[in-house]
């Protein structure tokens, strides 16, 4: 094995090795540690894996698991390496045609890297793809001898409705991913998620860490259709891919004719010295990169679900606003509902997306719409525009829908519009973007709230017409954004079901989850740090009259932990309710800029039960000298104070409901916790 080229990325280091038969692999490092490399037992792990029809299976007991380590990866030969700009470009081929283009770009300011992979036909006949990796990374680990027994975590984000990000680590010993006593057997641990949800279950992500050598190594695919990671091992190295999931795993199959192309959904990766939490927090770098400009200062939000529950008529948000007025919110969204027909419900009743304009909205959709900007706030509305309800007659256009197996596609009361369509994107400019245009309103939040399953029809397979699909819904949040300058738009999908990066680039947040009023709200909230940037991830405090003090702080304080979204019974707090309101949106555009830009550290310990949550924990989210740490109590035993590492010598300003003493000593926060599910908000700075 000889080094190919060698190229430092800020304090990474990216190495590419070859072998006597020119097959290609990288290394991926901590710049500070290339001292630290062992020489040990293992193969060149190929740059790319893929498999087409027609090519052997693999051996080692692998057919059936996996469609990697097959003889067509092994038949890639290197025939070119050049950086261009800020993209190392590594071209690859088989001498029949079948080319691979390995795209690296990275930049100043970035912490991980992007990473892709085009394939090419250039060979006289259609090669049909069923599998093709975004990133493939072996050698981990390089720094810890032999097989590094012991010393392996695999970490993992699971996700349910109103569970989001739950972190699960395993051995690598767990997962039965050590190597065989002659290296022959493959070991292989496949996980995704398949259909239009791409968070239900897991998130795209996942990291391997050296315990022994304090480093990780993390990817996080951008993918809004079926994906899949894999971890592989056959020698003393293992191996973390990531990709559209394959043939086996989500039924897709690509038909690539002579002289086209096909690129790969785009993947993160990074490698720290640290664990799971500092690799998260690098590889939000890219998110950040793809937000910026959007956002120049997070936004206040009031969303009148859970006030109205389903009906949003002029009166009732003309109430609203007339509440909220002069306290300090941007956005008054106005969620399901205003399409409503007489006697049927916003559920079964969207799809037409037609105001009801005689009773609910008398005087005209623009007419509240403008009321709202009169009382000093940018009007929102809400949609679930990719799916039709039972009640629309769009349910019955078929033409417009997704089929399988030549029947059109009906679950929940909910069928799908078939978005690889022109017709289709026609009638979403005429009834959501015409509307967004001609009624005035400045934000939108996309709901999507049941999943198509495996696939719809197209002649390469089920999975296929699933990616089109999907990267037709990317397309129309482009368009949106195109049509309506200055929308903000929210990715939201039954709460958390699509945060990952690709649909996170084209939105300006997302409601995580839809469990509003629950005591685990603020743990949800920290662990989305590791898979989305805090500006995205809008938390609700909804509010009621009955609710004491200390249950509104608690409420607000969760949202400190990423973008205020305000609902509930504000028609009916008395003075000092409103007082404790108007403190939490005081604070919030206070601390906003560090929620924007920082970098979050997690401390605490809280039970695996959320619904049952006790413990306690902590984000301290750090940007330029200055912490906003945001402090949580659950049930159960806690430690009567806490002591946390953050930046400032001065406290400038602090939120409780407990009157919790608060002071630095030796530069960390000293925060006294005084009863369960309690919540205290501290700013330190210069």
């Amino acid at each position: 094995m000889t080094l190919l080229n060698r190229y430092p990325l800020g304090d990474l280091l990216l190495c590419y090795v070859t072998n006597d038969r020119h097959q290609v692999g990288m290394l991926l490092i901590p710049a500070a540690m290339e001292g630290d490399v062992l020489e040990k037992d293992w193969a060149v792990e190929p740059l790319v894996q893929l498999h087409a029809r027609g090519d052997q299976l693999p051996n080692g007991y692998g057919n059936g698991h996996t469609l990697a380590t097959t003889t067509a990866t092994e038949r890639l030969r290197l025939e070119s390496q050049q950086q261009t700009g800020d993209t190392i470009e590594t071209v690859l081929a088989d001498g029949t045609g079948r080319t691979v283009r390995h795209r690296v770009r990275w930049h100043e300011g970035l912490q991980a890297l992007r990473v892709s992979t085009v394939f090419e036909n250039r060979s006289d006949k259609p090669i049909v793809l069923n599998l093709l990796s975004s990133v493939n990374l072996g050698w981990l680990t390089p720094f810890t001898q032999r097989d590094a027994s012991g010393a392996l975590r695999v970490h993992r984000m699971r996700s349910a409705w109103s569970a989001e990000g739950r972190l699960q680590t395993d051995t690598v010993e767990q997962l039965h991913l050590e190597r065989s006593w002659t290296g022959h057997a493959l070991r292989v641990e496949k996980f995704g998620q398949v259909g239009s949800m791409p968070v239900r279950g897991w998130f795209p992500f996942a990291a391997v860490e050296d315990t022994h050598a304090g480093v990780c190594w993390a990817m996080q695919l951008a993918c809004p259709s079926s994906w899949q990671m894999e971890l592989r091992r056959r020698d003393d190295g293992l191996c973390m891919m990531a990709s559209l999931a394959d043939e086996d795993y989500g039924h897709w199959c690509k038909t690539i004719q002579p002289g086209e192309s096909f690129e790969s959904p785009e993947a993160a990766l990074t490698v720290c010295r640290g664990g799971v939490d500092e690799a998260s927090q690098r590889l939000l770098t890219i998110q950040r990169e793809n937000l910026n400009g959007r956002m120049q200062e997070l936004p206040v939000l009031f969303n009148e679900y859970c006030t109205t529950w389903g009906d949003p008529c002029h009166d009732n948000m003309v109430r609203i606003a007339d509440t909220l007025r002069g306290h300090g919110f941007d956005y008054l969204v106005m969620d399901a509902g205003w399409y409503a027909k007489d006697g049927i419900g916003w559920s079964d009743a969207g799809g037409d997306w037609i105001p009801n304009e005689t009773t609910l909205f008398p005087k005209g959709l623009k007419a509240t719409a403008d009321y709202i900007k009169a009382a000093g706030m940018k009007p929102g509305i809400w949609f679930e525009a990719e799916n039709v309800a039972g009640s629309s007659d769009t349910f019955h256009r078929e033409d417009l829908l997704l089929k399988r197996d030549g029947t059109v596609i009906d679950t929940a009361n909910r069928r799908f519009l078939d978005l690889r369509q022109e017709a289709v994107h026609a009638h979403l400019e005429e009834r959501v973007i015409g509307l967004l245009r001609d009624k005035g309103f400045q934000y939108v939040k996309i709901d999507y709230n049941c999943c198509i399953g495996v696939g719809c029809d197209h002649p390469d397979g089920l999975g296929e017409g699933l990616r089109q699909n999907m990267q037709g819904t990317l397309r129309f949040f482009r368009r949106m954004r195109e049509a309506v300058p200055g929308l903000m738009i929210e990715n939201c999908a039954s709460g958390g079901h699509r945060l990952e990066p690709s649909l996170m680039g084209v939105s300006d947040m997302a409601s995580f989850s839809d469990a509003h009023e629950c005591p685990e709200i603020p743990i949800i909230a920290a662990n989305l740090h590791r898979l989305i940037l805090p500006a995205q991830s809008q938390i609700w405090a909804v509010v009621r009259a009955e609710d004491s003090l200390r249950r509104i702080n608690y409420s607000l304080v969760n949202t400190f932990l990423g973008v205020l979204c305000l609902s509930g019974d504000v028609e009916h707090l008395s003075p000092a309710q409103w007082a404790k309101v108007d403190e939490g949106i005081g604070f919030f555009k206070a601390v906003r800029h560090i929620i924007g830009g920082g970098v979050s550290a997690f401390h605490g310990k809280v039970s695996p039960a959320w619904r049952k949550p006790e413990g306690w924990q902590a984000v301290c989210r750090t940007l330029e000298g200055e912490t906003l740490s945001v402090i949580h109590t659950f049930g159960g035993e806690h430690p009567a104070e806490v002591r946390l590492p953050v930046s400032g010598k001065r406290i400038l300003r602090v939120m409780c409901s407990e009157d919790n003493q608060v002071r630095l000593e030796g530069g960390q926060l000293v925060v006294e916790l005084k009863a369960p599910f309690e919540a205290v908000a501290v700013y330190t700075g210069e």
